[in-house]
């Protein structure tokens, strides 16, 4: 393990029961790391929601239908799944899960065209 540097940030360390969140692309890390510099709030509360219930269906959270709803990843075919950050803001989070870890896939800080 390397040393710790001085000002280092800690990662909040997830509880048994929990999801980890991982960066399915570079992507994903870019739209994310926008997303929280401009509604950091509501960044938390999806951070939350993600590593307890990601696989709820809520007027925020659902799976996308048709060619959208499924995503092939390493051989294996997941479920997609939209949550959006705010009630009435146009961003999305795209992810899928496998296992306890939900990947995110593609982070928009707009309304993808594909889904309008």
């Amino acid at each position: 393990m390397a040393a710790a540097k001085k000002g280092e940030l800690v990662s909040r360390p997830p509880k048994k029961a929990e999801y980890e969140i991982r960066f399915a692309t570079s992507d994903a890390r870019k739209g994310w790391q926008d997303l929280v510099a401009t509604i950091r709030n509501s960044m938390t509360d999806t951070w939350d929601f993600l590593t307890q219930t990601p696989l709820s269906t809520t007027p925020t959270n659902y799976r996308l239908k048709g060619d959208l709803g499924i995503i092939s990843r390493g051989g294996k075919t997941f479920e997609r799944w939209q949550h959006k950050p705010t009630m009435k803001g146009t961003a999305r989070v795209w992810y899928y899960v496998e296992g306890r870890t939900v990947f995110l896939e593609q982070v928009h800080t707009s309304h993808p065209n594909e889904t309008k």
